[in-house]
């Protein structure tokens, strides 16, 4: 029975992508930095448990609990992040800092982590969850764009020194998703206002977000995209999640 570990699963992706591979029969190790048991149903084949991606002493823990509770892993997704929405003025570069320790380091040092046991049986799969800001840039996400772009970068060229090995990288491109907590995450994170000059900028932006309509992408589009970079070795090295998302990939493959 094969076992996935998938950080950022207390909500949003992360929570639905545990809930799918669970109904599908996997092994699943659900992380999140404050675990709690009511999320998810309970299940012999679950296990919560505590992780910080940003802490080495919380990834080695996360990752000897998995093994020790289903043995190796077969999968890892990388979807743990913050959100950071203002204009780059008006971040600190405390808060960009702890913007990459999460999106892009974090992501890095999980998959650091669990590359030996990949390596020594000579499978695994890495998914790495970023987003289509990466494929059209928004204003007042240059911070958050940048951490993921990174990521994206990474992964391709962490697939090729991997294949020798018989381990995949993948990338989960997600779109707009208005039924996560991604924007209220985001504005929270504004530790400082939006500086008084992007002030008519912000509220263009905001007040187009508020009227926009047409697709959007669902938590459930993105557990299906993981489940298939996770299952279908000739799956693409990026997969687009969401209506929105497949729109955006398909404009962009289109531009060249």
């Amino acid at each position: 029975m094969p076992s996935i570990l998938i950080t950022g699963c207390s909500s949003g992706f992360g929570l639905e992508t545990a809930r799918l591979f669970l109904d599908r029969g996997w092994q699943v190790t659900a992380t999140m930095r404050s675990p709690r048991d009511d999320l998810l149903p309970a299940s012999d084949r679950l296990r919560i448990v505590a992780l910080d991606v940003t802490d080495a002493a919380s990834i080695k823990a996360a990752i000897e609990a998995a093994n020790g509770a289903f043995g190796p892993i077969d999968v890892v997704v990388n979807n743990a992040g913050l959100g950071q929405l203002n204009a780059l003025e008006g971040v600190s570069l405390a808060a960009i800092r702890e913007i990459f320790e999460t999106n892009t380091f974090g992501t890095m040092a999980v998959t650091q982590a669990v590359l030996p046991q990949f390596r020594a049986r000579g499978s695994g799969v890495v998914v790495n969850v970023t987003s289509t800001v990466t494929l059209r840039p928004l204003h007042l996400l240059s911070v958050y764009t940048a951490s993921k772009a990174a990521v994206n970068a990474f992964t391709e060229s962490l697939a090729l020194e991997l294949a020798p090995f018989g381990i995949r990288a993948r990338l989960v491109l997600p779109g707009r998703a208005p039924a996560t907590r991604f924007s209220d995450n985001a504005r929270a994170r504004m530790a400082d206002a939006i500086p008084e000059a992007y002030g008519p900028l912000a509220q263009q932006v905001f007040s187009a977000w508020q009227q926009e309509d047409g697709p959007v992408t669902t938590a459930r589009d993105v557990a299906e995209a993981v489940w298939r970079a996770a299952t279908d070795p000739a799956c693409p090295m990026k997969l687009p999640a969401g209506a929105d998302a497949m729109i955006l990939a398909a404009e962009a493959a289109a531009a060249g």
